[in-house]
């Protein structure tokens, strides 16, 4: 197999030599020395084609499928972020740990689309400020750094989908729900009462779903109960992968293999079969006795999705704060301040004390 290239990529302008950045606002290459701007030419999601899953995991994907790229990697929390050539030290926009780069590449399967930024730092970061603003009993250094202004970092994050065709065949049971009249003694009087009972038929049956496009986060530097509730993606908006859309930001390697990833997956597709499998059941209760199912035809793709990100520590931890790139929704970590909430509780204690008083003296 051929070597792997390591990937570096510099974007001159044309009108005075500076770097040409990606602006979310235009969707254009910008340079912010001389205002010159130039067109990005993309494709649409259609251009997007599959990588075979069974190839991959046997490591035969083409040499052209895979690339390197230099990265650091925090010491802290092992964040892989991609770095520019010039680059030589920088800040974890994971956790806000001081870190050093050239600590290696990373070879990896490269990314066949990305979701360019559509929200820009300004709005980012004035949405994350009305989030933070909103917090209740959140400490007072919480709100001072939400008026500060301090920058955002804007990351693409690696994630996994994966179409797959499934049949399922089932056994289970479909249960119908009845009544009964019993007479029961209540009070000393005899009162008639219906009661619910569920008659319970044996059945199987089969059930097949085609699945595009199975999202599944392929880091592990951020907490997962956070990114999944930047859902929805809209990921009819993806172009294919041009390393344009990444000039002035930083992109993630994914930590999470493509093997594991699809285990997530195959969770994510269970749940909707066994939707499947209860809706074809029918009745008004279904039980699953068993269900085989059969993954055909498995692709996949790595895709970077763009997230704005802060981090800020208070009292030695870190709190991370993320906004998605394409809607501007925000999800993050907070921490509470126990002076705040030992003078509501105790705000709260005087208060029912004054109203049981003022009770007590109507009485």
């Amino acid at each position: 197999m051929a070597d792997t290239v390591i990937e570096q990529h510099r974007f001159p302008c044309d009108t005075c030599g500076s770097d040409l950045r990606f602006d979310p606002s235009t969707g254009q290459m910008t340079c912010y020395h001389c205002g010159n701007t130039e067109p990005l030419s993309s494709g649409n999601a259609r251009d997007i084609s599959e990588l075979d899953f069974n190839a991959a995991i046997a490591n035969a994907l083409d040499a052209a499928e895979m690339e390197e790229t230099r990265v650091s990697t925090c010491p802290n929390c092992a964040a892989q972020v991609a770095f520019d050539p010039d680059t030589h030290a920088a800040e974890c926009p994971f956790c806000a740990t001081p870190v050093v780069t050239d600590t290696g590449t990373h070879r990896h399967i490269k990314p066949r689309a990305v979701l360019p930024f559509q929200i820009e730092e300004r709005a980012a970061k004035s949405r994350m400020t009305d989030w933070l603003g909103g917090l209740w009993f959140a400490p007072n250094g919480l709100q001072d750094y939400a008026k500060k202004g301090r920058a955002l970092s804007g990351i693409y994050v690696p994630h996994w989908t994966y179409d797959a065709d499934t049949k399922t065949a089932y056994t289970g049971q479909r249960g119908t729900v009845y009544y009964e009249t019993r007479t029961v003694v209540r009070d000393g009087k005899r009162r008639q009462q219906r009661v619910a009972k569920t008659r319970w038929t044996g059945v199987r049956g089969r059930v097949a779903r085609a699945f595009d496009d199975v999202l599944v986060l392929a880091s592990s530097s951020l907490p997962r109960r956070y990114t999944e509730r930047l859902a929805p993606w809209d990921l009819s908006h993806l172009v294919p992968y041009s390393p344009e859309y990444l000039a002035g930001f930083r992109a993630e390697g994914y930590t999470v293999s493509l093997q594991d990833g699809f285990n997530d997956a195959r969770a994510k597709m269970d749940a909707m079969i066994t939707r499947d499998i209860r809706f074809d059941i029918g009745g008004d209760k279904q039980r699953i006795t068993s269900a085989q199912t059969q993954v055909r035809d498995v692709t996949f793709k790595h895709i970077l999705l763009p997230v704005w990100m802060a981090a800020y520590k208070y009292r030695g931890r870190t709190y991370r704060f993320v906004v998605n790139g394409q809607t501007g929704h925000v999800q993050g970590e907070r921490p509470y301040s126990r002076a705040k909430i030992a003078v509501a509780v105790i705000l709260g204690l005087l208060v029912a004390g004054a109203l049981g008083y003022m009770f007590a003296l109507t009485q």
